[in-house]
């Protein structure tokens, strides 16, 4: 059974709980934050254009563009995302969001053209039919402005067997299974109710990030890891806490983040894609 929005109905149940407003300030949370607002900085064009942030969840990446002059209209799937998103631009006056909405990643709202640049922060992995997220991104494409961004992430094909590894989830049989069909197929499900083992979901491979943005007419430009080998550290918390040492970690992270060889370690990946007409 398929939400309205392509979001399934697990999914849907796992977001309502409000575990994605606290995700970026938890375990390494603050490291995948830094990174994405690094490469956001790096790729959109300056302010204040207009961007469109697909699946923006809460809009903690949408306020902080907001702040920094962007015009940024949120939609999500969610309702209590889009509740969320509200008051996070309510509660900063002197710059709002431009919009807030319910809507659907696979049919925009939005005439041909219309905006700057294109977020797309979600929806490539909780579309787990390849039709869908095609049409997504042949969405993003019909929407944004000639040589305007696609920012596209991923959740990588091996983030579970990695996590699983880290926090001795595999040691649960259950948690076992769902990481076998994770790495056959992509296709995450959990049966389970702990919310730790994630929602149902689609985990792409880069090769298969590069393919469908292709496919769609987009010229893929680049796949960075965003949070790279740092998650994996014992000591991150304590690495990240020491202005320092962050620098250095966020260095090397900046270092290989394009190598080929480590993408697969990385648990979220972000294309950088380019309409040319």
């Amino acid at each position: 059974m398929k939400h309205p929005h392509a979001l399934s109905v697990e999914a849907l149940k796992y977001y309502e709980t409000g575990v994605e407003a606290q995700r970026l300030s938890t375990a390494a949370g603050p490291l995948e934050q830094v990174r994405t607002q690094e490469l956001l900085t790096r790729y959109l064009p300056s302010p204040p254009a207009v961007i469109l942030d697909v699946g923006g969840g809460p809009g903690a990446y949408a306020c902080w563009l907001a702040q920094s002059g962007y015009k940024v209209h949120l939609i999500d799937p969610v309702p209590l995302h889009v509740e969320q998103a509200l008051r996070a631009s309510q509660a900063q006056r002197d710059h709002p969001l431009a919009s807030v909405a319910i809507g659907d990643a696979r049919k925009l709202d939005r005439i041909d053209a219309s905006v700057d640049a294109v977020l797309l922060f979600g929806p490539l992995y909780h579309l787990t039919e390849q039709r869908d997220r095609l049409a997504s991104l042949k969405e993003a494409r019909r929407v944004v402005r000639n040589g305007g961004p696609v920012l596209a992430t991923a959740i990588c094909r091996f983030a579970s067997v990695l996590r699983g590894l880290y926090q001795g989830y595999l040691d649960d049989p259950e948690f076992a299974r769902i990481v076998q069909r994770d790495l056959i197929d992509g296709q995450h499900r959990n049966p389970t109710s702990n919310l730790a083992y994630f929602t149902t979901a689609f985990f792409h491979h880069s090769d298969e990030l590069k393919v469908e943005i292709e496919q769609t007419g987009l010229r893929h430009e680049k796949t960075v890891a965003v949070e790279g080998l740092g998650w994996l550290l014992r000591d991150f918390e304590e690495r990240w806490n020491n202005p320092d040492r962050r620098n250095r970690l966020l260095d090397v992270i900046r270092a290989l983040e394009s190598e080929p060889s480590l993408l697969g370690v990385s648990p979220h990946l972000m294309a950088v894609a380019r309409k040319i007409s």
